[in-house]
């Protein structure tokens, strides 16, 4: 007779079993949430809210917290099943929002898409209706939701901004030219202000490192750096650390392929010379 199958009556949804497991290993320790943040050297309230379902954390963590419930490779393995889930991807891009609400510096690199906090409302809209969405009131609303999330750039403490962007994304025009002379004065005048740098990648540096990828480099107040990577069809928060060193060495060597700032600036005011 084989023998009986254990049910533990544990969630099998991936993301609430990693916050479940998370919560037993620490209550059967006897530990604080405080107590655990102490030894382990992060911030007691991040595993509050790992155990809450609120974020799974980086793999950095969960490899920490298996040395130290001495459970080698377990944790680390729910994280990945947690982070490899599929109806994950708009609580990571939330989360990503949210981060860079709390940013200190941006950078960003866009091969063929202005980003989105540069965009004219028209660019904008032009942009969701392509993704989809049919004019009314729920495109209005992700429209206006586009348009707040600019405010990160301005008032008291807002974040500096270094935004490399393709040359293709500079030459792939909206239909409406009026429309499109609105989205490169808006973002000429953004390249004024004191947080703010544009540079542009030209053809004529040849093939470059993150090809085809929209990449976001978020340094946060705690000191720790962490990436938003998205293609056409995905897109993944990168919290490890060697994987955000790897992009930001990338990132780099794209910068110093760019256009200066000030070249950036006149290549702009020649493509709005050219729609006059």
């Amino acid at each position: 007779m084989p023998p009986r199958r254990v049910v533990t009556g544990r969630s099998q949804e991936p993301r609430r079993r990693f916050a479940e497991e998370l919560r037993t290993l620490r209550t059967e320790r006897g530990d604080s949430l405080r107590k655990l943040g102490e030894a382990l050297g992060w911030d007691w309230s991040l595993f509050g809210k790992m155990e809450s379902g609120h974020t799974i954390g980086s793999p950095d963590v969960a490899q920490a917290l298996d040395q130290y419930y001495g459970t080698p490779g377990l944790l680390l393995a729910l994280w990945e099943l947690a982070a490899g889930d599929a109806t994950q991807f708009r609580e990571k891009y939330r989360r990503f929002m949210a981060l860079e609400g709390e940013a200190v510096s941006i950078q960003t690199y866009s091969p063929s898409l202005m980003p989105g906090l540069l965009q004219s409302e028209e660019y904008a809209r032009e942009l969701l209706m392509l993704g989809g969405l049919d004019p009314g009131s729920e495109l209005d609303q992700q429209v206006a939701a586009r348009m707040s999330r600019r405010d990160v750039l301005t008032g008291d403490g807002a974040p500096q901004l270094r935004a490399i962007l393709d040359e293709a994304v500079l030459r792939r025009p909206l239909p409406n030219i009026e429309a499109w002379r609105g989205q490169l004065k808006h973002l000429e005048e953004m390249t004024r202000r004191r947080n703010v740098t544009v540079q542009v990648l030209p053809f004529s540096a040849g093939l470059c490192e993150l090809v085809n990828t929209d990449t976001w480099l978020l340094r946060l107040l705690d000191g720790r750096t962490v990436a938003w990577v998205e293609t056409g069809y995905n897109g993944e928060l990168v919290e490890e650390a060697a994987k955000v060193e790897r992009l930001q060495v990338d990132y780099d060597r794209l910068r110093d392929k760019a256009l200066t700032p000030r070249d950036s600036a006149e290549f702009l005011l020649r493509l709005l010379e050219e729609l006059s």
